[in-house]
């Protein structure tokens, strides 16, 4: 996934806010508005919860567009969570868990990627590619076979081992947008104030609808509305790292 690069210093992501998204799921809240975002991607709010300083919108723009990787799919997501796990010194597992648990285990899997979380004597077989095999039966055989203990594990070691795999791709991309990788604790924890202030004006200004752009710099964020035109923008500044 690339992100336009407005010049040598800042990157621009644009958002959209809604008071109520129609996608099913009807919730309030803001998505980045970027290509491939994936119709499972719900709206957003600044919520952080109990382990993370940031909010799940942070984590899509520092962990997932900044270091390359999409919002869908379960080996981008393997790989965002070992970003976030090295910026916050968080532990993944749960969340890969969960995401076993949920979705895989039961057959409710959106996304046909996971089988490349499969240690490869699993996942070769003779009815050729993963792309010419049914992965809901595959899936099934799996655990009339393993059982679903052992394919817990497997399938939770496959979310490690992907996503770690996946470190120096993040660093490159980081790199090639201008950025400097090691501050992305402190380019998350501003995108936060400025997202708390985002969310913040459209409620007190009772906005239904609203639209901008992320500007992170080297050293700082901006966001700027661009609709409604009347609400400016605010800038907060990021510890280089230096």
């Amino acid at each position: 996934m690339s992100i336009p690069v407005i010049n040598a210093q800042a990157v621009t992501i644009p958002v959209r806010y809604e008071d109520s998204w129609q996608d099913g799921f009807g919730a309030r809240g803001w998505k980045l508005d970027v290509p491939g975002r994936g119709a499972d991607v719900i709206a957003a709010t600044p919520y952080c919860g109990d382990r993370i300083p940031t909010s799940v919108f942070v984590h899509d723009v520092v962990d997932h567009l900044l270091c390359g990787f999409s919002l869908s799919g379960y080996v981008d997501e393997a790989a965002a969570l070992i970003q976030l796990a090295l910026r916050t010194h968080s532990d993944p597992v749960p969340d890969f868990q969960q995401m076993v648990d949920e979705d895989l285990i039961p057959g409710l899997g959106q996304h046909d990627d996971w089988v490349e979380l499969l240690p490869a004597s699993l996942n070769a077989s003779p009815e050729g590619s993963v792309e010419s095999r049914d992965s809901r039966l595959l899936l099934k055989g799996l655990r009339e076979s393993l059982g679903d203990g052992a394919l817990r594990a497997l399938l939770t070691a496959g979310f490690v081992r992907e996503g770690w795999k996946r470190t120096y791709d993040a660093r490159d991309h980081w790199e090639g947008l201008g950025l400097r990788y090691p501050d992305r604790g402190a380019t998350a924890l501003a995108l936060q104030e400025l997202f708390e202030w985002m969310d913040a004006t459209v409620r007190e200004q009772q906005w239904m609808h609203a639209t901008g752009q992320f500007l992170i710099h080297r050293e700082h964020v901006t966001f700027r509305f661009s609709r409604p035109e009347e609400a400016g923008h605010q800038s907060v500044n990021v510890t280089s790292g230096r």
